[in-house]
């Protein structure tokens, strides 16, 4: 662990290689689990106002879910979180073929809405825990991701690199350069 900034980094999103295999996976980061997509507060009324454009990429299911329970939740563990079909599938979850996508970021690849898809999301297999003075940023492992493990590993990228654009959004372009010196700092 460093820090960096006002965050505690984990050296695993250094060291660990990753790039995500959906041919392989077919998406289950989307649908297993025990709880919805981490939100924050802020990302919960972007996902009230979007919902109306966002609605038409999503399945039935999905759209049952989210008007029975709204477009957020509160989880058991007190956290925001995207809702659940089932206790699986996240409720934004759409299907090509038998690939679990995200239609937030389907809605947002077409144009239609300027925001990609929650951070937490778009940061994985890195978990952010906030508490009152620093977050935590830290590699999570999960057995489903191993053939995205493989892939990095074949490919040479690690972690950091693989979720760029997600750390940039999250932490800004000042806290990412600050991490690549930490990175080939580590190299030496």
């Amino acid at each position: 662990m460093f820090q960096l900034g006002k965050t505690i980094v984990s050296e695993d999103i250094l060291s660990k290689d990753f790039v995500c295999n959906l041919t392989a996976c077919k998406g289950a980061c989307c649908v297993n689990g025990d709880a919805g997509a981490p939100l924050s507060l802020e990302e919960t009324k972007i996902l009230e106002e979007i919902y109306p454009k966002v609605k038409p990429f999503l399945r039935k299911q999905g759209i049952a879910v989210i008007e029975a329970q709204g477009t957020s939740i509160t989880g058991t563990d007190s956290d925001l979180e995207t809702p659940l079909i089932d206790d699986q599938d996240c409720a934004y979850v759409i299907y090509d073929g038998k690939t679990a996508l995200c239609g937030i970021e389907q809605a947002y690849n077409q144009g239609v809405i300027d925001w990609k898809k929650p951070v937490s999301c778009h940061l994985y297999p890195i978990r952010v825990k906030d508490f009152t003075e620093f977050a935590a940023v830290n590699y999570d492992k999960w057995d489903i991701c191993d053939p995205a493990c493989s892939l990095g590993q074949e490919l040479e990228v690690p972690v950091y690199k693989f979720v760029k654009e997600a750390l940039v959004r999250k932490f800004g372009e000042d806290w990412y350069l600050e991490l690549e010196k930490v990175a080939e700092g580590m190299k030496k």
